[in-house]
């Protein structure tokens, strides 16, 4: 075997996003609702024979160009050098150089057929993607002696020779030890079995467990581990025997995990099956397929170089072992889980077998049906030889994708109506009368469909004959609604959008009108507290969001009109002198905002003077000079007979020698305590309120535009830095980032 490691770099954009130590991030999703639509057809034929399996989809998050990319290496995939051009590489200087003894280096082609999981979803191969955890409801001798059934070690008691060459009889069959094994290395013993006649094939003779290498007597390794690749004459098979007498070099404790030497049968089994389960099994590799393609794990070692085997269709033949190992031991129906890999940016259609030549088809598109009195077998191939993936009747009307042209016998290629992609003999295959579609009804059970809501159009075609035909879905504006292939509608942001279904056939065509409804999901007001005078007015700057929102309109209350009054536009009249609230409530939602009110008594003009320099308007005070907002210069810009306080915006009093910022409040006290006014300072693109213009802005706006965390009252008044009255935009972060960089100061 040859392991081979790979760098991967990670390049971060604009803003460094820390991801999780979630594996490579994959992701598992039970359920074959789960898997992409070109893998469900198959799973729910599975399904309907088998219902007690259950799959899960291993999102992978790895692109299918980058794997194979990374996988087509030199030596790392292999095929027998018996096997045709079509499968190896055939590039100059690797064309038929044995890698390993009988083997070369493996085409693309049969790299990306071995790799792509949507071949392998028949009743036989799907056991490359068994889970191959040990489960002793299902692992038992009976199940292992079918497995071994045909090989030497079929119901049979060990023996082997010692180091001296002399032979040990035991009491235990080979089925004893690896079910032992199984339990001990909580590996499925059936894989064990499995891995067993895969790597040593059917005779007792084989040089890695015959004990009689020169230089390795009495040394057995059942799953040819550490055999890896040499050029030497039986180079493979010693170098798998060095790892069974010193495990090439480990330390103690690795040795004792793994029970080395492996100087008799037993510690060769059972160490083994836990080198299998520590090195591949509890490291997130654990059925074939991912032993074979590291393309997960559990650790943050890398991709594509953990590999127990090089040979490329090892998965597809060990699964087959495995299958035959339940058929004849009855437990085809028992509760099985499978676990099958997704890439992204996969293939329409699932990567032939090389062996299926395109020039043997010639591409058809015509409407067939079974012409048989029973059932017709559909296959994985064009042949008898490849599994079969469902079966049909006179009933299933098909398209024939391509008609075969193959010498001999005819096989075509057809795609079910359930999706399912296959090969049928010819001869069985009748042709229907050329029926176009002439008419497509829609419904949707609700026009009207939420922001980011996804519904499914019904569609019916007429005549009944033509129900499969091809049709295609579109979008009058993608910006609204988009749909996919199957009808699926997702709302992208308020507006109208028609949907059309149209015949790809001809010219036939319906449409459906779509309303996107955008929600309301926060308001957020420009004060959460209020301290106003008799007489005055205020008006609410309420922001609905998101900004598409459909419905703005918002419901003003005060729940005391006798202090405050409130108009339907927002704008508040100080009444009396008093405390209430007023409630602001989206009219969509259940959303309600409230505002504190203080109303004071009204101060006459001469009790209190503001500099020149500061705009008033109501209780909010602007143009501050940013270089100096110290309570000290505050207080000299504004004339009183009054004690000025200024606390903080977290409603700390602060002394002289501090500054103020946004949020920050003024407050006009008497001799007797009693607040005679309050004011709020605003400082243009002082977001965080500690009155510095800086890079923390910046983050806390632009966490607030992607309604990470949003801000309100008086920072969102100081966000909205070109002072339009709307939601702070990457216009205002721009305008901060001008003002940081000395480009352009922002004006107060």
């Amino acid at each position: 075997m040859r392991y081979l490691k790979i760098i991967l770099s990670i390049i971060s954009f604009f803003i460094i996003v820390l991801l999780p130590n979630n594996k490579y991030c994959i992701e598992k999703k039970e359920g074959i609702d789960n898997f992409p639509e070109t893998y469900k057809p198959y799973l729910l034929e599975l399904k309907k024979k088998h219902p007690n399996w259950n799959f899960a989809a291993l999102y992978t998050n790895l692109d299918w160009k980058y794997v194979i990319d990374n996988e087509n290496q030199f030596g790392k995939n292999l095929v027998p050098k018996s096997y045709s051009d079509r499968w190896k590489n055939t590039e100059t200087g690797k064309y038929n150089v044995e890698v390993d003894k009988g083997w070369v280096d493996s085409s693309r082609r049969a790299v990306e057929y071995a790799m792509d999981p949507r071949n392998f979803l028949n009743e036989v191969r799907i056991f490359q993607f068994e889970g191959l955890s040990y489960d002793e409801k299902t692992n038992n001798i009976q199940g292992i002696e079918k497995i071994l059934y045909g090989t030497e070690f079929y119901n049979r008691i060990v023996d082997y020779l010692d180091a001296s060459g002399n032979k040990i009889t035991m009491t235990k069959k080979y089925s004893d030890l690896i079910l032992s094994a199984g339990k001990t290395s909580k590996v499925s013993s059936y894989h064990l079995a499995s891995r067993i006649k895969q790597e040593v094939g059917p005779f007792l003779s084989h040089s890695s467990i015959s004990g009689t290498v020169e230089g390795y007597k009495g040394l057995y390794n059942f799953y040819n581990i550490g055999a890896t690749s040499s050029s030497e004459a039986m180079g493979a098979i010693k170098n798998g025997l060095q790892y069974a007498k010193d495990g090439k070099g480990a330390n103690q404790e690795t040795k004792d995990k793994y029970l080395i030497p492996w100087n008799t049968k037993e510690r060769a089994i059972t160490g083994g099956g836990i080198f299998i389960g520590s090195s591949y099994i509890h490291l997130g590799q654990d059925t074939i397929y991912l032993q074979k393609f590291h393309v997960t794990s559990n650790s943050n070692n890398g991709l594509f170089w953990h590999q127990y085997m090089t040979n490329v269709l090892a998965p597809y033949s060990e699964s087959k072992l495995i299958y035959n190992g339940y058929l004849n031991t009855g437990m085809l129906n028992d509760d099985m889980s499978f676990v099958i890999p997704v890439y992204n940016n996969m293939p329409d259609t699932f990567v032939e077998n090389p062996n299926i030549l395109e020039t043997d088809f010639i591409k058809d598109n015509s409407r067939v049906y079974a012409d048989v009195n029973t059932t017709l077998n559909v296959r994985t191939g064009p042949s008898t030889s490849y599994e079969t993936l469902t079966s049909i009747d006179r009933t299933e009307i098909m398209t024939r994708i391509a008609k075969g042209k193959q010498s001999g016998d005819l096989w075509d290629k057809v795609k079910l109506s359930n999706g399912m992609i296959g090969y049928v003999f010819h001869e069985y295959l009748a042709q229907l009368p050329d029926i176009k579609i002439q008419q497509i009804k829609l419904s949707i059970d609700n026009n009207v469909i939420n922001k980011g809501e996804s519904k499914k159009i019904n569609v019916e075609i007429l005549p009944e004959q033509a129900k499969n035909h091809p049709i295609e879905f579109i979008s009058s504006d993608t910006n609204v609604a988009t749909v996919d292939s199957v009808g699926n509608i997702l709302g992208i942001k308020s507006g109208e959008a028609r949907i059309r279904v149209k015949a790809k056939e001809n010219n036939v065509f319906s449409e459906i009108k779509i309303q996107v409804y955008t929600p309301t999901s926060d308001v957020v007001l420009n004060k959460e507290k209020l301290v106003f005078q008799t007489d005055d007015m205020f008006e609410i700057k309420a922001i609905v969001l998101p900004d598409d929102a459909s419905n703005k309109n918002l419901i003003f209350k005060s729940d005391d009109e006798n202090i405050a009054q409130v108009s339907n536009t927002g704008v508040i009249k100080a009444i009396n002198e008093g405390s209430t609230k007023v409630t602001v409530q989206a009219e969509d939602t259940d959303i309600i905002k409230q505002i504190e009110i203080d109303v004071v008594p009204r101060l006459e003009d001469d009790e209190i003077i503001f500099d020149k320099s500061l705009r008033v308007e109501q209780n909010e005070i602007t143009g501050w000079n940013i270089q100096d907002v110290s309570v000290s210069r505050i207080k000299e810009m504004i004339n009183t007979k009054y004690r000025i306080e200024i606390y903080n915006n977290k409603g700390e009093l602060l002394s002289d020698e501090k500054f103020a910022g946004t949020g920050s409040k003024i407050r006009i006290i008497d001799e007797n305590g009693t607040i005679k006014m309050e004011y709020e300072i605003i400082i243009y693109g002082d977001v965080n309120g500690d009155g510095k213009i800086n890079s923390i802005d910046l983050l806390v706006l632009q966490r607030h535009i992607l309604e990470i965390e949003k801000i309100n009252g008086a920072a969102l008044k100081a966000g909205n830095i070109n002072k339009n009255g709307k939601n702070p935009s990457s216009l205002d972060l721009l305008m901060i980032q001008r003002h940081i960089l000395g480009l352009k100061l922002i004006e107060q």
